[in-house]
Parts: C-alpha cells; sequence; structure tokens
C-alpha cells in the first residue's frame, strides 16, 4: 500500500506542475528503504516524513502539501524521503530516530535543521529552507550584487 502511494504521487507530481514552468525539474520522492543521506550529501535537501504506519493520516496530508507546489522545492533541491515502516529500523530512522509522525528538514551538510511534529505545508518548508545558512550562500552566489 505505502508504495503504491508514492508511486502514484511521483506520477501525479508532473501533472500537478503542469501549471509551473516547463523546464522545472518534478519533486523527487523516495521510499526510505535502501536509501542512505550520505547519497544526498552537497547535492540535495532531504524533507523525510516518518510515521509508525503508512495509514497514518499525517503521512497523507503531508504528501498532499508537497504536491501542491512542487516546482518550489525542486527549485531548492529538495529530496522528499518517507518512511512509514520502523520494523525495518533503516539507516535513516536509526540516525534521525524519530517518533510517530515527523517532519525532518535537513540541509546539504547533512545537518538537521528542523524537526516537526505535524504536516507543514510547502510555503512554511520553503521559508525555513530559504532561512539555512547554505541557502543564504548559495543566493549570494548566484546574485552577487546583493554583497
Amino acid at each position: 500500500m505505502k508504495r503504491l502511494q508514492i508511486l502514484v504521487l511521483t506520477a501525479l507530481l508532473p501533472l500537478m506542475a503542469h501549471t509551473a514552468a516547463a523546464q522545472e525539474e518534478p519533486l523527487v520522492v523516495l521510499d526510505a528503504a535502501g536509501v542512505t543521506l550520505s547519497e544526498f550529501l552537497w547535492l540535495k535537501r532531504p524533507v523525510v516524513v516518518f510515521a509508525d504506519s503508512p495509514n497514518d493520516p499525517s503521512v497523507a496530508t503531508q504528501l498532499e502539501y508537497l504536491a501542491q507546489r512542487p516546482g518550489q522545492l525542486a527549485e531548492r533541491d529538495v529530496v522528499v524521503i518517507v518512511d512509514t515502516n520502523p520494523a525495518a529500523k533503516g539507516s535513516i530512522r536509526t540516525t534521525l530516530r524519530p517518533r510517530g509522525f515527523s517532519l525532518v528538514l535537513m540541509d546539504k551538510d547533512g545537518g538537521v535543521e528542523i524537526r516537526k511534529p505535524r504536516p507543514w505545508d510547502v510555503r512554511e518548508i520553503t521559508r525555513a529552507i530559504d532561512k539555512f545558512p547554505l541557502t543564504r550562500q548559495e543566493a549570494l552566489e548566484r546574485f552577487p550584487a546583493g554583497r
């Protein structure tokens, strides 16, 4: 069931992003099984969604929120990782140690920046990401006139 939800979401994300610019990258949503955080070091900003069950309504709510504005997350190099199987004891769950539903925002350096016990919409997530030190540094490098 969990894999089906993730597959449906990833299939629908490009369609939802159709209203945005054509060259936008689709949001990447991955199942935590077999994924390690080191794969994304200095490349992506992991946003990890944890729950104790794939049937947790907070997971569905969070994935709906993320699907509403995938382009804004893709602009910020976000990859979404979903872990709803505590029995699997994957490396990400072992490293981040969530309790129940948890949303964890990480930066490209692998550091945990924010933990939330409830779903956040894309607007809140992107505002938080825009305040990360590495995001500000990237913005200064892209637009040096702002120095």
